[in-house]
């Protein structure tokens, strides 16, 4: 395997809420985007990945099955920034989104709570491999608007699930197939308010390697305007 990250604040926040994980000693690729006031949102998403990456390695090492062990990891994430927000009133309410990727030979699971996302890019055709936990998503889903209508939608930003937020969490989990070749892209969503996925593949498609790809999705991003933190890891299987 190998790969690229690339973090920046973007240019009208001051700090950067964003965390990145990567542990290729277990195939952890992660990204998660924090909110919350008092710089809540950087201790929710780095306090996610850090729990993550320590408690899968548990759970894979006792023999945990990769599916349940990434589920279990990001539950006891959860958990943790939820009791640790009950006992500091300055990070009340705090949260983060967490996008997972565990690949384990040939096959690549994908834990997802919010909007932050995984695609993949295959034979010249990037997909989509998680479903935004988003109000304007669940507009769509229900027909109420177009992908287009969502993607400029005042809204999109609004969470239907976080980290942080309760006890209890629900956690989609994908499993998919990975070939030689393949690209991982994973995101906070500072690069998919500005970047369709078409415009994503192009860029990625006419860049010479994993870091030019990163920093010329980063500059597009920041010429579209920067509004928000920009995270990315990009894979090649």
């Amino acid at each position: 395997m190998r790969w690229a990250q690339i973090s920046d604040t973007g240019l009208v926040r001051t700090t950067n809420e964003d965390s990145l994980c990567i542990s290729p000693e277990t195939g952890l690729f992660a990204v998660a985007d924090g909110m919350g006031g008092h710089q809540a949102g950087e201790v929710a998403s780095s306090m996610a990945l850090r729990i993550l990456e320590r408690e899968l390695g548990r759970e894979l090492a006792s023999g945990t099955p990769p599916e349940k062990a990434l589920v279990k990891s990001v539950k006891e994430a959860n958990r943790s920034i939820y009791e640790v927000a009950s006992r500091n009133p300055e990070w009340a309410g705090m949260g983060t989104t967490v996008t997972a990727c565990l690949k384990r030979g040939n096959e690549l699971y994908v834990a997802q709570v919010g909007d932050s996302r995984a695609y993949l890019i295959r034979d010249g055709i990037i997909t989509r491999l998680t479903e935004d936990h988003s109000l304007v998503q669940e507009m769509v889903k229900n027909g109420g608007l177009t992908e287009e209508q969502a993607f400029n939608h005042p809204q999109r930003n609004v969470l239907t699930r976080a980290l942080g937020i309760g006890l209890s969490l629900e956690v989609d989990l994908y499993r998919f197939q990975v070939l030689p070749g393949n690209l991982i892209l994973i995101c906070t969503d500072g690069l998919t308010i500005y970047l369709r996925p078409e415009e994503i593949l192009l860029t990625i498609s006419n860049s010479p390697d994993l870091e030019s790809s990163l920093q010329n999705l980063l500059d597009r991003a920041l010429a579209c305007g920067g509004s928000d933190n920009i995270t990315m890891i990009l894979l090649e299987c």
